[in-house]
């Protein structure tokens, strides 16, 4: 009986301890500028935007999105693409992570991407021209009022998710 007991109290403990680490995962911002938004989704209006290497606590999740409060209050939802469980270290010589985000993985992360993500759909879709939808990008610049009154004015309501 008191060996039942034991095995029970340390299986409540581990269960316990699982629900704590995966409520409070820690994750750093792995672009120059995470954006924070109030709901899962890239049309939701950005809340608070944090630099790169900032560590946020991850209290929930929706698809592709992570619920997330950072040390200066900032709380909202981010994309899994501007985050990483690896700690990013900003000075040479502390080395937890080496390197840092090229301006491709950038530029990836921002569209939401990130190279598995986009060499499956260039693999799924070999006619595409993507010489001409980087022009576009570079063409038209929208600051996240302009986009959040396009947002407004149609009348458009973000999908549970955010834009998957």
């Amino acid at each position: 009986m008191k060996r039942g007991k034991l095995s029970m109290a340390a299986a409540l403990l581990f269960l316990a301890a699982g629900l704590a680490w995966a409520a409070g995962e820690a994750m750093s911002v792995q672009v120059r500028e995470g954006q924070v938004r109030a709901q899962p989704s890239f049309l939701a209006a950005i809340v608070a935007t944090l630099g790169y290497g900032e560590r946020v606590q991850v209290s929930g999740e929706q698809g592709a999105w992570r619920q997330v409060s950072a040390s200066q209050g900032a709380t909202g939802w981010m994309h899994l693409s501007s985050l990483t469980p690896k700690q990013v270290v900003l000075q040479a010589g502390e080395g937890l992570k080496s390197g840092g985000a090229s301006g491709e993985e950038m530029a990836l992360a921002g569209k939401g991407f990130n190279k598995e993500v986009e060499a499956d759909f260039a693999a799924r879709n070999r006619g595409a021209d993507f010489a001409s939808v980087n022009r576009m990008e570079q063409s038209y610049r929208f600051s996240p009022p302009q986009v959040e009154a396009f947002v407004r004015e149609g009348g458009l309501t973000p999908a549970p998710g955010g834009g998957r």
